[in-house]
This record gives structure tokens, sequence and C-alpha cells, in this order.
């Protein structure tokens, strides 16, 4: 809704969709195979930060991502045991063959590692499911290492957008609103720019949110303090 006569995102966001949208981008990421061109990590991210803002529930949110990683990954997993090498001819996958050796090599080097640390980053997050399933891994052995990773990147990617909400708060109220956003703006472009450059370096805006969120909360906390 509106906020000191100005439209606040955060706030006019019905808790519903919000929810909807980042535990769906999540779900789908892996089990449908929109995390190569949708940035599921990036939504969780700004979930955090309007949990950070009351208009979302923080606990909700952490078993809300933990879940749809979950059981997007394991349909994932399925959706490849079952179709296998047509998975891998799929339009999504097509532009990015070489990547998809790269992970097909990693997953049988690796094996349930790989499922984890697949976790971290966006492109793998979203294919080592549907290889994992297409290469027969047993589920049990996929569902372990799925489940570790899933826990510990949802509630991290969660938990980082949530205090970099908080730093926001805290600029807001030390220094106002005006000065608050300003500032928002000032380190977001910059931060912004440099992941632009990352990106042309071969990464993806998703793999940076780690990063990012961290940075956020440096530079706030400092205008801070």
């Amino acid at each position: 809704g509106r906020r000191g006569g100005g439209w606040d995102w955060r706030r006019g966001v019905p808790g519903r969709v919000a929810y909807g949208c980042v535990g769906g981008l999540v779900w789908g990421g892996a089990a449908v195979g929109i995390g190569v061109v949708l940035p599921g990590g990036t939504a969780v991210w700004l979930g955090g930060v309007m949990a950070a803002r009351h208009h979302l529930s923080l606990s909700v949110l952490l078993v809300l991502v933990v879940a749809a990683a979950i059981v997007g990954d394991s349909v994932g997993y399925e959706v490849g045991k079952i179709f296998g090498p047509r998975l891998l001819a799929s339009r999504p996958l097509h532009k990015h063959q070489s990547k998809v050796a790269g992970a097909q090599r990693f997953l049988r080097e690796r094996g349930g590692g790989a499922v984890f640390l697949g976790r971290f980053t966006a492109f793998l997050r979203a294919v080592i499911p549907g290889l994992a399933g297409a290469s027969q891994m047993p589920y049990r052995k996929f569902l372990l290492f799925n489940a570790i990773g899933a826990a510990i990147w949802g509630s991290g990617a969660v938990l980082l957008g949530y205090f970099a909400g908080n730093s926001y708060a805290r600029v807001e109220k030390t220094l106002g609103r005006g000065t608050a956003v300003f500032t928002a703006v000032l380190v977001l472009g910059v931060l912004g720019a440099v992941l632009v450059a990352r990106h042309r370096r071969g990464g993806t805006a998703d793999d940076q949110v780690w990063v990012t969120a961290a940075q956020v909360r440096a530079v706030v906390l400092r205008f801070a303090a």
C-alpha cells in the first residue's frame, strides 16, 4: 500500500502473491527448467527483504523455500528419468550444450556431491536434477544430497535478503527515508554495474546474489554507523 504518500512495493504486493511467486520460481527452477532463464535465487533474496520489512513471515518463507526446492528438484529428477535424452534436446537446453556437457561431467565425477554443490550455481541448480534422473542415480541418494543443499541454500538466500532489508531499515531510521532511498539506489547502481561486468565474463546475475546481498548489507551499515 501507500506509506508516507509514496508507493512502497514491499507492502504493495499481497503476501499470498509474494509467497506464490517465490515458491513458484523456486519449484519451477528445476521442475520445468525455468531456472535456466528466470533467477529463482534473486526472488528468494527479495522475499527475505520483504520479511525484514514485516510483509512476509520469515519462518513461513524459510519453510516454503526449502520445501519448494526439494519438491521441485524431485520433479525435475523424475522428468529426467522418464524423458532422458529428449530432455537434453529440448529448446531451453539446446542453446547451452557446452554447459550441459560440463554439468554431465561434473555429475559423473562427483555423484551426490554434484547434486549438493550444484544447488549454489544458477545453471546447475536448473539442470542437475534432470541429469541425475537421466543418469539413473538412485533416488534416495539424490534426495539426501538435494535436501541438504536445499536447506543450506534456501535458508542462506532468505537470511541474506532479510539482513540486507534490516540494514536498509536501520539507515532509514537513522538518516531519514529520503537519504535511505538515495543510499540504496546508489549502492544498488554500483553493484548492478559490477554484476553486469561479471555476467559478461560468463556468470549469471543469479549466481552473484550471495555476494551482492553481503555487499549491500556491508555498505548500508557504514552509512548507518
